[in-house]
């Protein structure tokens, strides 16, 4: 079945080619408009495993997922819990970061280029940006944009988001997206948006996304199988080092931090690394798709050692309260 034009999946070829051969059953754990599992299961897969805690992703998927009969199965959820939906998984795909089909329909309150209500929620529940923005203290405003969008205004922009809530509740992206304007220089041609930091850490306040990410790394390792792989997809330089730095320590690739402290026994490691390096887009995908500039793609394999642990920070994930 031909792929939708409208929906390009990123990295697609680069997976194929790092995964290879495409057997067995995978877990496509962003299942968003469902590009990478069809690919999966034109390349070979015998079965893959949808999950998407948006509801939204099921609703579009009714027209074609039919004519794969029983080799897909569609869970409402998040990947974090892929090991209560699936064990001895052949493969894990995860594409991080918001869907094209959620950028696209202003009413999901994504995008700072629509005018739409600032909502954010991949889930459609719990708190939204609204909530977010209109109750949270300045000092909480500005450790979401600092830690979570890496955004360097971010004092300047929560006061500002402060002083004008004062004045009338803010509930559109785009009067979101001019206060932030507001607070910083005009962007250069060729320059992101100036409000991407902000709408980038909002979104992934609302969706908890730092904290799936390292829980579901975690549950890929237990759900995944002796000689299964674990490809991830991210879009910025946070992400892309959690991911590395996971991959690392389970592959027992990080080394003693201090060379004079005492040897200890370390763990078997859980992976081996397929890319020593991330993996970004070839010329011929920039051009076909601009929005695969930012990505980078990593893989490991999975041993047949005990499933393990790590911790937060030893894989750099931000935590809110930490720059004073």
């Amino acid at each position: 079945m031909a792929q939708d034009k409208a929906h390009i999946p990123v990295l697609i070829d680069a997976i194929l080619k790092h995964c290879a051969p495409i057997d067995g059953v995978w877990l496509d754990g962003t299942f968003g408009a469902g590009g990478y599992t069809r690919a999966l299961l034109d390349a070979g897969a015998d079965k893959v495993i949808g999950v998407d805690r948006d509801p939204l992703a099921f609703e579009m998927a009714a027209s074609w997922v039919e004519g794969y009969g029983r080799r897909i199965e569609m869970v409402q959820g998040v990947f974090s819990r892929m090991d209560e939906y699936a064990s001895d998984l052949d493969g894990v795909v995860l594409d991080l970061g918001v869907s094209s089909m959620q950028l696209d329909l202003a009413e999901r309150g994504f995008s700072f280029l629509r005018d739409g209500p600032l909502d954010m929620r991949m889930s459609q529940d719990g708190l939204s940006a609204e909530d977010i923005v209109n109750q949270a203290t300045a000092e909480e405003l500005a450790d979401i944009l600092f830690h979570y969008g890496e955004e360097r205004a971010s004092r300047r922009i929560a006061r500002a988001i402060v002083r004008e809530r004062e004045i009338d509740r803010i509930t559109s992206t785009l009067r979101l997206a001019e206060i932030v304007e507001g607070c910083l220089p005009r962007s250069k041609p060729g320059q992101s948006h100036p409000a991407t930091r902000s709408f980038q850490g909002l979104r992934i306040a609302v969706n908890d996304e730092y904290g799936e990410l390292f829980r579901g790394m975690m549950a890929a390792e237990r759900a995944l199988k002796p000689g299964g792989l674990l490809a991830v997809v991210t879009f910025h330089s946070i992400e892309d080092r959690m991911v590395k730095r996971f991959m690392q320590a389970r592959a027992g690739r990080t080394g003693n931090v201090n060379r004079y402290a005492p040897e200890t026994e370390r763990e078997a490691p859980a992976f081996e690394l397929i890319t020593r390096k991330a993996v970004g887009p070839e010329d011929d995908e920039l051009e076909i798709n601009p929005r695969s500039r930012s990505a980078k793609l990593r893989v490991a394999r999975r041993t047949d050692a005990e499933p393990g642990r790590v911790d937060e920070k030893q894989i750099g994930m931000p935590t809110l309260g930490g720059r004073r």
